[in-house]
């Protein structure tokens, strides 16, 4: 029982964390939002399909959404993406700021004319190593190890390592989360 009463306290935490309404992450996770309302508030029981659609939805492993925040696991281990990408997630998924801060790598561009995204909201990197060709609008930017970036998302972009991966320091709000996390 104690293990399913954390899962429902991670559970709403997560999703408030993330700003997400119960209709949004109902919508996410294929469920309907008083199934969750009842799971979150232990008028229903959490059955394991449940569990592993939730966490999947919610962008954690089912381990993350079953555990307790205890502190005791405190290394930040890389998220291998399938393009030889990857992902630190340096902030916690309950956050109260709504900022996300993470570190990526990049793999090289392997398109001449990149795919650009739109979405609200502002991104802001720093390049750790290599490269970063970051495409905003129809204009083409070059930012080197040492260097940063700022600028609106709701200017069409897109980012890959220029020559090679590149790896950045980035931060951004939920909107950006669900842009760039989401979709890697």
């Amino acid at each position: 029982m104690e293990l399913e009463q954390t899962a429902r306290r991670r559970l709403r935490t997560l999703r408030h964390a993330r700003g997400w309404t119960l209709d949004d992450l109902a919508a996410r996770a294929h469920l309907g939002a008083s199934t969750i309302s009842r799971i979150e508030t232990g008028q229903r029981r959490l059955a394991v399909d449940q569990l592993v659609t939730l966490a999947r939805a919610l962008g954690v492993t089912v381990d993350e959404l079953l555990a307790d925040d205890d502190g005791d696991d405190v290394v930040i281990r890389p998220e291998p993406r399938g393009d030889g990408g990857a992902l630190w997630m340096l902030s916690r998924h309950d956050d109260p700021s709504g900022r996300v801060v993470a570190k990526m790598r990049l793999p090289a561009s392997t398109t001449a004319e990149p795919e650009r995204g739109i979405h609200p909201g502002s991104d802001w990197f720093y390049v750790l190593t290599g490269t970063v060709r970051l495409v905003l609008g129809g204009r083409e930017h070059a930012v080197s190890t040492g260097e940063a970036a700022s600028f609106s998302t709701l200017t069409p972009h897109s980012m890959a390592g220029l020559g090679g991966p590149a790896e950045i320091l980035t931060i951004f709000d939920r909107h950006g989360e669900r842009a760039h996390l989401d979709g890697l």
